[in-house]
């Protein structure tokens, strides 16, 4: 159904994306401890896009038109093959500690990509807001020892995964605003299904899949939340509130997952974290009362600020293609 955009609703949404996928690392630690990790990365997104079709069977959606296509297949890269594959690659050899290290930048990421694809300006008191928060937690990390001083192939493997999470992201919130945050994820699954479908059977077959019942039920965790329900509230919070200011909420992620990494691996979660985790979460707070300082594009024949949103408002609301003012809506199957 259509729903009016709305900022707070958006960092609602948001927040709920980030708690379930800040245990998408220590989930897939587990998983790929006795799962091959190409079976890991690609079997989720399989299992996941059986959900998508029946979802959008039930619903009856509209298929996307050519241009949305082109760019579903951003979103499938960034967010469906690319992120999934290179934790997983990255996870054999590192712990989900580290990963949540290199993971913090990505945040800062997704604002360049919401910049440079989704036209948003944000002001100068959001920068300095989110190096704030990501200083926080990079320092938090170094003292606690997760940081090293070397390089290794698993640094790059999430490196990796940080440029294309972010690049999938951002495109992924662009396109919730015309499709819904659960039909743009369910697409994207459905169309990467000729890449994952082949990679999961050829993995399947060289290293039959064996775990236990650890094993399973966290790649049951990356299938069902961090594949698929996930991002029916994520990307429907970054098309409401913003996909930059949304997606700083993001720095909450890394301490959340130290938490869960303690919970499920048995790692120490010290006092410290705890009061980084308030100061990160003030920055955050301090980023959300930013004004949006969203560009959207111009409309064909209208004039320059046809579309354009007044201070504080999301890029979602603003002038209709006539002019006329008022709220454009965005289809979305989250309430």
């Amino acid at each position: 159904m259509a729903v009016t955009a709305k900022p707070g609703a958006g960092i609602a949404l948001g927040a709920l994306g980030v708690l379930a996928f800040s245990m998408s690392l220590p989930a897939t630690r587990v998983a790929v401890h006795a799962l091959d990790p190409w079976f890991v990365a690609f079997g989720r997104a399989v299992g996941a896009a059986l959900l998508a079709w029946a979802y959008l069977r039930l619903t009856g959606a509209p298929r996307p038109t050519r241009d949305q296509w082109r760019r579903l297949s951003i979103v499938a890269l960034g967010v469906v093959v690319g992120f999934p594959l290179f934790t997983s690659l990255a996870l054999t050899t590192q712990t989900s500690a580290h990963g949540a290290v290199v993971v913090t930048v990505l945040p800062a990421m997704t604002a360049v990509f919401a910049v440079l694809r989704a036209g948003e300006r944000p002001p100068p008191l959001f920068w300095i807001a989110g190096a704030a928060g990501l200083a926080l937690v990079l320092a938090f990390l170094g003292a606690s020892g997760s940081m090293r001083g070397t390089l290794s192939f698993a640094d790059l493997f999430l490196l990796a995964a940080v440029v294309l999470c972010g690049l999938g992201y951002a495109e992924g919130g662009r396109l919730a605003r015309e499709l819904g945050g659960a039909r743009t994820i369910c697409w994207a699954l459905l169309l990467s299904l000729p890449v994952t479908v082949p990679v999961t059977v050829v993995a399947a077959l060289v290293h039959p899949p064996q775990g236990g019942t650890a094993a399973w039920t966290g790649f049951g965790y990356l299938t069902v939340v961090s594949m698929f329900l996930g991002f029916f509230a994520w990307y429907a919070g970054l098309a409401r509130g913003g996909i930059a200011k949304v997606g700083q909420i993001q720095l909450v992620q890394p301490v959340l997952t130290l938490v869960w990494s303690a919970v499920l691996l048995g790692e120490a979660v010290t006092t410290g974290a705890m009061v980084v985790a308030g100061a990160v979460l003030a920055c955050v707070v301090l980023i959300q009362r930013t004004r949006s300082g969203a560009t959207p594009a111009r409309t064909s024949g209208g004039p320059s600020s046809a579309g354009r949103p007044a201070p504080g408002e999301p890029a979602s609301a603003g002038r209709d293609g006539a002019g006329h003012r008022g709220d454009v809506r965005v289809a979305d199957e989250v309430s």
